[in-house]
């Protein structure tokens, strides 16, 4: 089962590598993909360029372990960055009995809807959505419909076919944003312990999202 794990990455952090992780080890992936966007088309655009996002990313996974890999076909696509377009390149690479995983946080889920052809990225895989234990939010009608239809409560089931379920899987939640990190450093405050050293000397030696002047 191959894991997607998509975003900017701007910068990359601890919140998503340990969420990575948790979703990699709870879910017993084969393989697990980061996919930076070139351009993100559901929120503002990124502080840093592709090419700077992608350094970060790969500071922060230098020999990647095993399993891990860093996925760059959004990179090398122009326009902004459509899931539904990744997993259709995806699919046409790995083949269609592949059990295949869109790894999401519960923001990005409960904006599904807003995505696009937001339906058809369940006939092209899994959604596994990261939520910390206890919250439940208000769902939006068109999902409520969906989960009704595919929700599963058991990880064996992903493993069974290629696509069309969600499940659930409670993360840890570290209280780290990579706006939060992109303010400490434009304030000269040091981000350490946010992200892994090898990325904070990228963003040191690129001075990114350092104030003008």
């Amino acid at each position: 089962m191959i894991g997607i794990y998509g975003g900017t990455f701007d910068p990359v952090h601890y919140g998503h590598l340990r969420t990575a992780l948790e979703v990699r080890e709870t879910l017993g992936l084969t393989e697990l993909r980061f996919v930076p966007c070139q351009i993100p088309a559901h929120r503002d655009t990124p502080g840093a360029t592709p090419e700077q996002r992608l350094a970060m990313l790969r500071a922060a996974l230098p020999d990647a372990a095993a399993g891990t890999r860093i996925d760059t076909r959004e990179l090398e696509r122009s326009g902004p960055s459509f899931m539904v377009d990744t997993l259709i390149s995806l699919r046409e690479e790995i083949g269609s009995t592949i059990p295949l995983l869109l790894i999401v946080g519960l923001d990005a889920f409960l904006g599904l809807p807003r995505w696009r052809r937001w339906e058809t990225l369940l006939e092209l895989a899994h959604v596994a959505v990261m939520r910390r234990p206890g919250f439940e939010p208000e769902w939006p009608t068109e999902l409520v419909r969906e989960q009704d239809r595919r929700l599963t409560h058991q990880a064996a089931d992903l493993r069974d076919r290629p696509s069309g379920l969600i499940h659930f899987v409670n993360v840890m939640q570290l209280d780290i944003s990579a706006s939060r990190i992109r303010c400490l450093i434009a304030n000269g405050q040091s981000a350490r312990n946010l992200t892994p050293d090898t990325v904070l000397e990228v963003i040191d030696r690129l001075g990114l999202y350092r104030q003008a002047g």
